[in-house]
């Protein structure tokens, strides 16, 4: 027996899917709240070993192999570290897709896909879409799946996070054109002629880091969360100017923003140029997503 598995044997002496379950309850119980104990649990046997919640129950006292309890475990150790569940696991579904995480690029978050739903409502079929700081490629592999006859196209200044989006695209079969862009150089240049550009910019002033949860602040890329916190909207004030530049008329803007800074953006889009520049609210009612026309 490995010496893995001799400690998954110390601590779980019964080798029982109940005794692995009820470990994770008092690993992750405080600290995560027993919901959230629980759902993590149910997303580690269901990734690494298929399980559903409907089996959980019906065999919570079957026996798990030797190898079963340590791919069941280990998740277990790493989680009680701080790291995230969706960065142990190595994915996280986003709006129909499986698409891989890793450090270097930010885990996504519901309200972004919420971005994306808004943006498949608004009415226009863009041709040409343009993703600023793509990341995972989440955003621009979403409406590439939305959008199949247009031409998309994902941005970002990390080398390694292009890679993870560049794999993204490959794993869901879904074709994007992934380049590298810093769009806090006045020398970027966006795809021209493009119909829609959105963007999740950094946006995170640096003196809320104390206020992220650890698993937050410790482990996802400060360079995809923080801004400077006197010029909150630098990213989007930038994005805005070269989209100016690459937009045809009539095209769409779209960011995503922090609820405490975002608001502003509206009147900052207004004098710049474009057009029934509007903020809207997430699901919880809090100001996060700005729209204007060129």
């Amino acid at each position: 027996m490995t010496h893995g598995a001799d400690l998954c044997t110390v601590r779980i002496p019964a080798n029982t899917v109940e005794a692995v379950l009820d470990l994770y309850q008092h690993d992750l119980g405080t600290s995560h709240g027993p919901a959230e104990a629980r759902a993590i649990a149910e997303a580690v046997f269901h990734h690494q070993l298929a399980w559903d919640r409907t089996r959980l129950v019906a065999e919570r006292q079957a026996r798990l192999s030797e190898s079963e309890l340590l791919r069941v475990y280990l998740p277990l150790k790493r989680i009680r570290c701080g790291e995230p569940l969706q960065y142990v696991l190595g994915s996280v579904r986003f709006h129909g897709l499986e698409l891989e995480v890793t450090p270097a690029v930010l885990i996504p978050r519901p309200e972004t896909e919420e971005l994306v739903d808004l943006i498949v409502r608004s009415g226009p079929r863009p041709a040409r879409i343009v993703d600023v700081g793509t990341g995972s490629g989440c955003i621009a592999l979403a409406l590439a799946r939305h959008f199949p006859g247009a031409e998309v196209h994902g941005l970002d200044v990390s080398v390694a996070a292009l890679a993870v989006a560049r794999r993204n695209g490959e794993r869901n079969g879904l074709r994007v054109h992934w380049a590298m862009a810093d769009v806090l150089d006045e020398r970027c240049m966006l795809p021209a002629k493009a119909d829609l550009v959105v963007s999740n910019p950094p946006y995170v002033p640096r003196a809320e880091a104390c206020t992220l949860e650890a698993h937050v602040r410790d482990h996802e890329p400060a360079l995809a969360l923080f801004v400077e916190d006197e010029d909150p909207l630098r990213f989007h004030r930038a994005i805005a100017l070269h989209a100016k530049q690459a937009l045809v008329p009539g095209g769409h803007l779209w960011f995503e923003g922090h609820h405490r800074t975002i608001a502003a953006l509206p009147a900052l889009l207004g004098a710049m140029g474009y057009k029934d520049a509007h903020l809207l609210h997430d699901l919880s009612g809090a100001p996060r997503f700005v729209h204007a026309v060129r």
